[in-house]
């Protein structure tokens, strides 16, 4: 069986999660799926747009590195290339997450974030 690559989801950096979502929302017509106070994703036919807080300091910059998200459908045969490859370790997977995910992700050579992501 093989991983089915669904879709990428970028996850863009906020300092307010409350007047980003409102401005996605009236300004670029997506609609808002869920919400907390440091996490939102809006959706818009098959795109979707994340959005997290930052504190915008050294240990949190706002302009980091960038996140991205690869949704997938039968993670572990991607999971098991990637430890297969050397690029994570067992230990990087995460099963049944509080979001009801399970996923594992590592930093490419400038500091991205790459999450691959699969909805349980």
């Amino acid at each position: 069986m093989k991983t089915d690559f669904l879709e990428i989801s970028p996850v863009l950096p906020s300092q307010d999660i409350d007047r980003d979502v409102e401005w996605y929302e009236k300004q670029v017509g997506f609609k808002l799926l869920q919400k907390d106070n440091m996490y939102a994703v809006l959706k818009r036919e098959n795109l979707c747009i994340h959005l997290q807080w930052h504190a915008d300091t050294d240990d949190d910059p706002l302009l980091g590195g960038s996140v991205m998200k690869i949704f997938v459908n039968n993670l572990m045969p991607i999971f098991d290339e990637m430890v297969e490859r050397g690029t994570i370790k067992k230990e990087k997977l995460r099963l049944n997450t509080a979001w009801k995910t399970n996923e594992f992700g590592f930093y490419d050579l400038n500091n991205n974030s790459v999450f691959f992501v699969e909805d349980i």
